[in-house]
């Protein structure tokens, strides 16, 4: 990655990392300090546990189609501020109905999408499923980190405190993201974002990788629904000794995953790699479901498990990006963060009910149910073009000839996708090579090549 590549990564991943802790951080000492307000009752702790998740998912698309509208930046900044926003009323709450509705609020700051959004528009194509890849691990360690922080920072702070504390970071996110990352200025003439929603609902690609991201978040928080239970009691294996399972696996995944997304980008091998991993979550599954009486069946199969969850949470990303077109990238990625975001609650509170009614092997058998059908989904995806990426020098020019050049350049013939950055004074463009000549730059006014 260029600097400024690694500049953007970085402070889109803190951005992605703050809504995250905005349930990372609680889940451990909300329910406990519900508790203690007027109106609270299981189900209402409940519903303030989850309208958090459920928010952010009904908030995806209408956010994702904002950005391609009205700019990526400015839709991310309103979403902070509700964030902020929710941050606050919840602080100040007297009540558990008070704190859902903070959790509502939060929840409606649905900034993913355009995050993911703006980050794509940023990075050159071979780049970005390091930079999916950045945020996926960082939310990882954020997850990780966050359940032994929640009760230090209740006992220090209290839960309005850590509330307050992330509004502050909110606040000091928008300041980041007008400092720090630059404005692109990306060509709108492939259609309409209300056109571009409908094509991002009517693509069947599209629709497949939506369901990959729904399945894969299905299959994590139902898998770590019975996990920890597992291990407990049919393991003998104390809560407190469950990290010494978990991070020596998250490690070696991590170690494991670097390998196969190089081979993927370098290669022109995503598909491929995508099915495999598809494949081995399935694996993963089968060996949780008969090896769950010996701690090493179950440390190899979270591995397996593991190490297809890392590679496919940083490939589906730069495979959406890829195949959605770009002025319609974003209603794409709030179609992609709703069904993420479905996932995890459609996966929790399923694999509670499976969990009841058929213990730890029921939900396990429908979670390689499930592989099978994702699988078999998965062999009709189209394989997103291997493109090369050329870099334009266009220094000197002003936003208004940008919004034109980039028109003018998305129109030569082998160009598939034109990004002008007038802030770095570059443009960067995906090509086919066979058709596109480089000749042809010499005829826009402005470009350098």
């Amino acid at each position: 990655m260029t600097p400024s590549e690694r500049r953007v990564t970085g402070t889109l991943s803190a951005i992605y990392i703050l809504r995250m802790l905005g349930l990372f951080l609680l889940l451990p000492v909300l329910a406990l300090y519900a508790e203690t307000l007027p109106g609270a009752t299981p189900a209402m702790i409940g519903l303030a546990l989850g309208m958090y998740g459920l928010t952010q998912a009904l908030f995806g698309i209408p956010f994702g189609s904002a950005s391609d509208r009205f700019g990526r930046k400015p839709v991310i900044t309103f979403g902070l501020l509700l964030f902020a926003g929710g941050s606050l009323l919840a602080a100040a709450a007297h009540s558990v109905a008070v704190i859902i509705a903070g959790r509502a609020l939060q929840g409606a700051g649905a900034v993913a999408a355009p995050i993911m959004a703006l980050l794509a528009d940023l990075l050159r194509p071979e780049q970005r499923s390091k930079g999916m890849a950045a945020i996926g691990i960082s939310i990882g360690g954020a997850y990780l980190v966050s359940l032994p922080l929640g009760p230090v920072l209740a006992t220090w702070l209290s839960v309005p405190g850590i509330f307050l504390m992330i509004a502050v970071l909110a606040l000091v996110m928008i300041g980041l993201l007008w400092w720090q990352v630059p404005t692109p200025v990306v060509s709108r003439s492939a259609g309409r974002p209300r056109g571009e929603l409908r094509r991002a609902l009517a693509d069947p690609h599209l629709l497949r990788l939506d369901f990959s991201i729904l399945a894969l978040h299905m299959l994590m928080t139902g898998t770590f629904v019975v996990l920890p239970p597992l291990l407990r009691d049919q393991l003998h294996l104390p809560p407190a000794q469950h990290l010494w399972l978990y991070l020596p696996t998250v490690v070696l995944s991590i170690v494991a995953m670097v390998p196969l997304i190089v081979h993927a980008e370098r290669r022109a091998r995503l598909k491929p790699v995508f099915v495999a991993m598809v494949a081995l979550l399935g694996v993963g599954i089968a060996v949780l479901l008969a090896g769950s009486h010996a701690l090493i069946g179950v440390a190899a199969g979270l591995l397996a498990f593991l190490i297809a969850f890392n590679v496919l949470e940083a490939t589906l990303p730069s495979m959406m990006s890829r195949l959605a077109p770009m002025a319609g990238r974003g209603a794409a990625m709030g179609v992609y963060s709703t069904a993420q975001f479905l996932g995890a609650f459609i996966g929790g509170a399923g694999a509670g009910w499976l969990r009841g009614q058929h213990g730890t092997q029921g939900v396990l058998l429908a979670g390689l149910v499930l592989c099978v059908v994702w699988f078999a989904l998965s062999v009709g995806l189209r394989a997103p073009a291997h493109l090369q990426t050329r870099v334009i020098d266009v220094a000197g020019i002003g936003p208004e000839r940008a919004r034109t050049l980039t028109d003018e350049l998305s129109a030569l013939a082998g160009v598939a996708e034109a990004v002008v950055i007038p802030d770095e004074g570059v443009a960067y463009l995906r090509v086919d090579g066979q058709r596109f000549d480089p000749a042809c730059l010499q005829r826009v006014a402005g470009v350098r090549a």
